[in-house]
């Protein structure tokens, strides 16, 4: 069901114009990990999806998204997996935290908002990843936001930049400051690239 909906809308949203993707050898070719990219839109989570085929994202979603019978069998065959943003109980951790042990792909917007101002990183990327065990890939995306902007035939981009890991030589805390820092300053510098492009 995945690939079968990821190839469709492909089609449909190549229509509009093919994304340019970069760096995409720096995706690791076996073994879990976590995908954390900017958001700006609903039309980056679903490019993301496309880009990184045929590996298939496991997206953390809002609980809200699960409330209806019709969105909820949606989510649930293209992977997703509720969170309550406000209330984030041992499942936030527990879910993606197996998922990463069986060697899928998590994939989270850190910003935990749609929007294009800058503001502050949540944490569960990298609690995630360094609790998993596991790396974290940043990627940046630019390009059409809503149907409005793909009319407008907007050229949409999207980089993968090197993986980041849990420091060895820092304790857990001091570690996950550090990754913070790096995605932080790699969702800046991937962004910078794309606007170069």
């Amino acid at each position: 069901m995945y690939k079968f909906a990821a190839n469709i809308l492909k089609i449909i949203l190549s229509l509009f114009g093919k994304i340019k993707v970069y760096q995409k050898e720096n995706l690791p070719k076996s073994g879990g990990y976590v995908i954390a990219c900017t958001h700006t839109g609903w039309v980056d989570i679903l490019w993301l999806g496309i880009a990184t085929l045929p590996t298939e994202i496991n997206y953390m979603a809002k609980k809200e998204l699960f409330e209806s019978k019709l969105l909820k069998w949606l989510m649930n065959r293209l992977h997703a997996f509720p969170v309550d943003r406000d209330n984030p109980g041992p499942s936030t951790i527990k879910i993606p935290k197996r998922l990463l042990a069986e060697g899928k792909v998590v994939g989270i917007f850190p910003s935990g908002t749609r929007t294009s101002e800058d503001v502050p990183l949540k944490r569960g990327a990298v609690t995630i990843a360094a609790n998993s065990k596991v790396p974290i890939i940043p990627a940046a995306y630019i390009g059409p936001n809503n149907f409005s902007d793909l009319l407008k035939r907007k050229k949409p981009k999207l980089i993968y930049g090197k993986p980041i890991y849990l420091p060895e030589n820092e304790s857990r805390k001091a570690g996950m400051e550090v990754m913070m820092s790096r995605v932080n300053e790699e969702f800046i510098n991937l962004s910078d690239k794309l606007r170069a492009k």
